[in-house]
């Protein structure tokens, strides 16, 4: 089910990116310098797709960092978790280890007639 569903959004994402880097090949000049627009001191040329596709993976990587930020406390509260399931395991077998001693006491020998 996972599988078909991430070829029903995956491949129609594709057909539209790959529909917009044919039909945005022309190229747009990019200036990183905001004080001097006649004769900038940064600047260059690339295919209008390049810029697009660059908005697309910078937003997603800024998404996946602001989830990754907000599900913080739930990692730290499963790590917290785990170390307390880690500390009852080892209290149960230690406690185990301990009535199974009580319980192996050795047999007495039976009285003589």
């Amino acid at each position: 089910m996972k599988r078909l569903l991430q070829f029903l959004v995956f491949a129609p994402t594709a057909i539209v990116l790959i529909a917009l880097s044919v039909a945005n090949r022309g190229p747009v000049t990019i200036i990183l310098d905001p004080f001097n627009q006649e004769d900038p001191a940064l600047q260059f040329a690339v295919p209008l797709y390049w810029v697009l596709f660059a908005g697309l993976v910078v937003g997603a990587l800024i998404g996946g960092f602001a989830v990754w930020m907000k599900q913080g406390r739930f990692r730290k509260e499963a790590r917290e978790q785990k170390f307390a399931a880690a500390l009852a395991r080892n209290e149960v077998k230690k406690t185990q280890e301990r009535v199974d001693m009580l319980t192996k006491t050795p047999s007495l020998p039976s009285p003589r007639s």
